[in-house]
């Protein structure tokens, strides 16, 4: 085992990481910005108001996007599972 595999191997879990948990992110991100825009212009500043819309959106994207997400870190774990007679090299 030498470094650049292991270098090579933590990448491609990172972008597995990012690949995974950006969808999520950025609708929670997207719906908090959208509320917040329309808190600023009626001037309601309850904080409580951003959670609702941002759990179903967060719901929303995890049933539409579910299947890729699973598909996607069980092809990482297939090939780190695959990878396991070269690490022990």
């Amino acid at each position: 085992m030498n470094t650049d595999y292991v270098i090579a191997l933590a990448r491609d879990a990172m972008m597995t990481l990012v690949m995974v948990g950006a969808p999520v992110i950025l609708a929670s991100l997207g719906v908090g910005l959208l509320i917040s825009i329309v808190q600023a212009t009626t001037q309601i500043q309850e904080q409580t108001l951003t959670f609702v819309p941002k759990i179903l959106a967060v719901l929303a994207i995890l049933a539409f996007m579910g299947p890729w997400m699973l598909r996607t870190l069980m092809d990482f774990t297939l090939r780190l599972f695959q990878a396991v007679p070269g690490l022990i090299r």
